[in-house]
């Protein structure tokens, strides 16, 4: 059976086309990914809110494929609902299936901690509405913010769209004098391929919201490598 180390559940927006590639490409020989879906397509508030709604049938789905830990693969749609959202939703989905359940919002956050980060550079593709939001949640975990960047994108579609060398372009575009890190947002962009570039090209550690939850879906299955080791924080494993 595949997943005989360990089977990592996931639960992405329904137009996520970037985060299972992703995963598999940093899941370690014996790790497999299992996917469930719920209803998204514009990266809005409103849109963001709605997929709770949906998750927990999709965690009591994944737990019938027995595996060992559930994550939560969306960042703004663990953190949209405020302060405490995101452990909300983890202790939701954890009575609905029976599975330990992380979401990308809190796996941000322990990987920001571990690289010992509290002065960031933040990058998104996000519209302002929900830019804000995460601006208020990453200030809430005690993160100063030294330059934010978006691409002002709705449609996830879109989102997924973007090639690396935008990502890349992206990231290089924001101020990061004074940060200690660069944090990527979204599990729908493309962050893996250019995190090592970015990582040698500005001398900082670059977090994305899917190296942060493969890395915490792997440090809570005392798992101590990556498949593909994309950036600083595979080190912290």
């Amino acid at each position: 059976m595949y997943g005989w180390r360990a089977r990592i559940g996931l639960i992405v927006p329904s137009s996520n086309t970037t985060m299972e590639p992703e995963m598999w490409m940093m899941a370690p020989e014996g790790v497999s990914i299992h996917t469930g879906r719920v209803p998204l397509e514009k990266v809005s508030v409103e849109e963001l809110l709605k997929m709770e709604e949906y998750s927990a049938i999709e965690a009591e789905k994944l737990a019938t494929a027995g595996v060992d830990l559930i994550v939560y693969g969306c960042t703004t749609g663990s953190l949209i609902g405020g302060p405490g959202y995101d452990l909300k939703i983890a202790d939701k989905l954890s009575s609905a299936s029976g599975v330990q359940v992380v979401t990308t919002a809190t796996a941000v956050v322990e990987a920001l901690k571990a690289l010992g980060a509290s002065r960031i550079a933040v990058a998104t593709p996000y519209i302002e509405e929900v830019n804000k939001r995460e601006e208020e949640f990453l200030r809430h975990h005690g993160f100063d913010i030294v330059d934010f960047k978006s691409l002002g994108l709705l449609g996830n579609l879109d989102i997924g769209r973007v090639p690396p060398w935008r990502v890349y372009r992206l990231a290089r575009s924001l101020s990061i004098e004074g940060a200690d890190a660069i944090f990527i947002s979204c599990t729908n962009l493309r962050t893996v391929e250019v995190i090592g570039l970015l990582e040698r090209d500005t001398g900082l550690p670059v977090v994305s919201s899917n190296t942060a939850s493969m890395w915490m879906a792997l440090k809570t299955l005392g798992i101590r490598e990556a498949g593909f080791k994309a950036g600083t924080i595979f080190s912290r494993l």
